[in-house]
């Protein structure tokens, strides 16, 4: 058992107990946010651990992956990236993106260059406001365009062991991709990735650090129930092993169940208006490959044969694998919606079985060996990968009915009561933030002693949890969880 660490400043004088119903990116962050600053703040996870959701890869520091989604939302995410580097600085992968369209895709490179001009405007001025936030490399060198002659002249060179400039990254890419399937010139952009266990690892180690953090997992609450006269929360919570029934009060509930967020609202019979859609990604290994990789991305139509293709890599020749299509990470009857009936959109059984319980192996190795003949159409070498695990899968919420969102944070409804309602983990914080001004328009926490705290993000304990003892742990989640450990290293 780790020794709770006292943190000295700044500690709210507040009395009031808040509750976060859920464990995930989400939770874990809002936690992590309030108890760093004192306040009483109790995480229930109905899972054995932390951050064990939807498949995290992406930091998505700018959403470049998404040609559909609104300008907006870019900047958005871009601002939100920087400020989880920040709090996670020891869950990014730091290795640059490259965004190829192939010669079927009906748009061209030069569509991207307005857009990617907007963010490298946004990462300037950000920058320029406070040098903290250059968490992306040089502003100026946020993406670049390489031409065909370029790319063809790294054919040449030797594969480094490490990056000493932006075009070492793309030697492995020029060597392996058949150049004529995809256009030129090729897009390079500072989009890192994130690793999910090394992210579940830290937000394990610190809550274990911090007093005021009272982690309940295995527990499921069953049952949520108004206190009188509007003074908070009762949550009736279930023992999921010993099956055994607790009643605690709270003055703040917080519903960050991710894709089972609904079931709150139901028990309140609130109308929410969301859908859920299962995702899954794929684990390939590729002994062959060698040299530095970046992560690759060939765009394509969403939900077609010809969708999307994500090549993301980790150590010692492992690849997270993403197919935009029917077969591969999307699934037929995936996406639902919810009703007037209920706010919790309703996944087919087969889904939650998923979910729930084992893949069956013949449907990990069909789906997987796709993935990797979806990648070997513009790798071909890569057709030489193997099914390394099963999935990673989840189900992932989108608030509203725009499925294209990927930008969302939170919503309120009754009092005391919140919605962390996340696309994408770079949200979390945002959500958090919402939600503190929401306790202090409540007034439960005192503006005047949070000072620049409000806006600031405050995570001294968080930040102080060492790179050995993150590796660690985050190997012993990925063991736990059946998973290779270089999806838990650094890369």
């Amino acid at each position: 058992m780790i020794t709770k660490t006292l943190v000295k400043s700044p500690i709210l004088s507040s009395k009031a107990k808040i509750a976060i119903i859920g464990g995930g990116v989400a939770g874990s962050t809002i936690a992590l946010r309030f108890a760093e600053l004192g306040l009483d703040t109790t995480l229930i996870e109905k899972g054995p651990s932390l951050v064990n959701g939807p498949p995290i890869c992406h930091l998505h520091a700018g959403g470049n992956l998404y040609r559909e989604i609104s300008d907006q939302q870019c900047l958005t995410l871009l601002k939100q990236s920087i400020d989880t580097v920040k709090v996670y600085p020891n869950s990014v992968n730091i290795r640059p993106t490259i965004v190829a369209l192939p010669t079927t895709d009906k748009g061209e490179p030069s569509d991207l260059l307005p857009r990617l001009t907007l963010l490298r405007n946004l990462y300037t001025d950000l920058v320029a406001q406070d040098i903290s936030n250059k968490v992306l490399g040089e502003p100026e060198h946020y993406f670049k365009f390489y031409s065909r002659e370029e790319i063809m002249a790294l054919r040449h060179l030797p594969t480094p062991k490490i990056a000493s400039k932006d075009s070492d990254w793309l030697i492995t890419f020029a060597k392996y991709v058949d150049l004529k399937r995809i256009k030129f010139p090729v897009l390079l952009v500072q989009e890192h990735g994130l690793s999910a266990f090394r992210f579940a690892a830290i937000a394990s180690l610190a809550i274990e650090k911090l007093p005021h953090c009272h982690l309940q997992t295995n527990t499921q609450v069953t049952a949520m129930v108004p206190q009188a006269k509007g003074t908070g929360w009762q949550l009736v919570t279930k023992n999921v092993q010993s099956q055994t029934q607790a009643h605690q009060n709270f003055d703040y509930v917080i519903n960050a169940c991710g894709f089972k967020s609904g079931e709150i609202d139901d028990m309140l019979s609130v109308k929410r208006q969301r859908m859920v859609e299962f995702k899954a990604a794929y684990v390939a290994h590729w002994p062959e490959a060698q040299g530095l990789w970046p992560e690759i991305v060939f765009y394509g139509e969403r939900g077609t044969p010809q969708g999307m293709a994500q090549l993301t890599p980790y150590p010692d020749g492992y690849f997270q694998l993403h197919g935009m299509t029917q077969d591969i990470t999307l699934f037929d009857q995936g996406l639902v919606a919810s009703c007037q009936q209920s706010a919790q959109p309703k996944l087919a059984d087969k889904f939650i079985e998923k979910i729930d319980k084992q893949w069956p192996e013949q449907l990990v190795q069909h789906r997987t060996l796709g993935s990797i003949e979806h990648l070997a159409q513009f790798i071909p070498a890569f057709s030489a990968a193997t099914t390394a695990a099963k999935p990673l899968f989840g189900a992932q919420q989108i608030p509203g009915e725009d499925p294209d969102l990927r930008a969302a944070d939170v919503s309120f409804d009754s009092q005391n009561y919140a919605r962390a309602e996340i696309v994408k983990a770079s949200s979390a914080l945002a959500a958090s933030d919402a939600i503190l001004a929401n306790l202090i328009q409540s007034n439960l926490v005192d503006n005047t002693e949070l000072g620049c705290y409000l806006t600031e993000h405050y995570f001294p304990v968080t930040l102080k949890c060492s790179a050995a003892e993150i590796t660690k742990c985050a190997n012993a989640l990925a063991e736990q969880r059946e998973y290779p450990k270089a999806l838990a290293q650094n890369f």
